[in-house]
């Protein structure tokens, strides 16, 4: 298995086209281990190149939701009460560090994203 670095954009990109070709190669075949190999390549070569801000933390709940079906009644027993889950995604009201640990136990939400600072209304 012959690999290098990426080291400059063009390899960057020849390392995306041939994963590309890779995509459905199976587990544990060379063609599988070597598109493991360049992916994991590609992804300290982002993680250096690309900085990629994390989401909103009240945005990336809301994504979750989304793409999982899932309800405002289903964070009640994260957040608290259905007020605390209204609250919270209307931004009058601010995580704390006991909700961040269960929306990440329970939902699997990134504690890194759920932690960071976000902008709030005042209460009416």
């Amino acid at each position: 298995m012959n690999v290098r670095a990426i080291k400059t954009d063009a390899d960057y990109r020849a390392t995306l086209r041939e994963i590309e070709q890779l995509f459905d190669a199976a587990p544990g075949t060379p063609e599988g281990d070597r598109l493991q190999v360049l992916t994991t390549l590609v992804e300290a070569y982002e993680d250096e190149k690309f900085d990629i801000p994390l989401p909103d933390p009240i945005e990336a709940i809301k994504y979750h939701m989304k793409s999982r079906g899932l309800s405002e009644r289903d964070l009640e027993k994260h957040l608290g009460s259905s007020e605390a889950v209204r609250q919270v995604l209307a931004r009058k009201r601010e995580l704390s560090i006991e909700m961040i640990r269960r929306l990440h136990a329970g939902l699997g939400i990134s504690a890194e994203v759920l932690i960071q600072p976000y902008s709030t209304k005042s209460p009416a």
